[in-house]
């Protein structure tokens, strides 16, 4: 084996069980890593994977040998790569942050051009998804969570409680979830699973109240607001939003939340890291009363 690209591959389909999501890792389009694979397998004279029906990919003995040695590479070119970024003491440079699409649209933008104007010369990518990315793979160099960080690697700061209830167009104020339960709701895709607040709704609610369901939490917020039903939102989202009122006043209890701040324990110490903790992060601790939503203005 003399070629890191080869073991890139073979990782990528192991890791993904498909060709498809492997070439979307790697860039490369999936008649492209079919032939790619076919030749590696013809230079090697060993199959690397058995394909199974549905389009699977299963590695062979051989694969899952070429796939862990492929893993311990990466291990140590990202441990490199994150200690020689980590010793970087510029405040310049790409900084890729992640973060939910709620926060990209009703919090961060504020505080995004606070940090371009402290540090111009840091360019912000800003990764908008709801699934937690690889921060020891370097998918994103920050990461704002709804969770304590759980891995060792991990380093954060809590910026807030974050807090959610019921919201609709000149709604009624409901006294108990039996009233919400009674009204019409917007819901999460039938598909949705593993979102607190989706399952929460899913048990709490009767499936016959759901009028509307969209995977988009800000999509659920519009919903809401042109009067399609009751969505249930977190507060820094609902409380903003010009049209909506809350439908139920105190927040949902049992879905309380953390907002935090992570990063690799190796880039910690990093300028534009320590730079976005202390601008951003410290902007957005301020404004606990929002996440919590206990406002003046939400609570008016």
């Amino acid at each position: 084996m003399d070629d890191w690209n080869d073991l890139r591959l073979v990782l990528a389909v192991h890791r993904d069980g498909s060709l498809r999501k492997a070439a979307a890792e790697l860039g490369m389009d999936h008649s492209t890593i079919f032939r790619h694979l076919k030749a590696l397998e013809k230079k090697l004279g060993a199959r690397l994977f058995e394909r199974l029906p549905g389009g699977a990919y299963h590695a062979t003995a051989a694969g899952e040998r070429m796939a862990a040695t492929a893993q311990r590479i990466e291990q140590e070119t990202l441990s490199l790569d994150r200690d020689i970024a980590g010793r970087d003491r510029r405040p310049a440079g790409k900084l890729r942050v992640t973060s939910s699409e709620t926060l990209a649209q009703s919090r961060l933008p504020p505080h995004l051009a606070a940090f371009r104007q402290a540090h111009p010369n840091i360019v912000v990518e800003l990764v908008i998804d709801n699934r937690v990315l690889d921060l020891s793979r370097r998918e994103a160099d920050i990461a704002l969570r709804p969770t304590r960080p759980t891995e060792g690697s991990l380093w954060g700061r809590k910026l807030a409680n974050v807090a959610w209830t019921f919201y609709g167009a000149r709604a009624p104020t409901a006294k108990s979830l039996d009233e919400i339960a009674r009204l019409p709701l917007i819901g999460w895709g039938e598909e949705t699973s593993g979102i607190k607040a989706a399952d929460w709704l899913k048990r709490a609610t009767p499936a016959a109240s759901v009028v509307y369901r969209t995977s988009s939490l800000v999509n659920q917020c519009l919903a809401a607001r042109a009067g399609i039903g009751v969505a249930l939102l977190p507060c820094y989202l609902g409380d903003g939003e010009h049209g909506l009122e809350r439908a139920l006043a105190e927040p949902v209890a049992e879905l309380a939340t953390e907002l935090w701040m992570v990063t690799h324990r190796d880039l910690r110490n990093t300028a534009r890291v320590r730079a976005f903790f202390d601008v951003v992060g410290g902007g957005m601790a301020g404004e606990r009363s929002v996440f919590e939503g206990r406002s003046a203005s939400s609570l008016a």
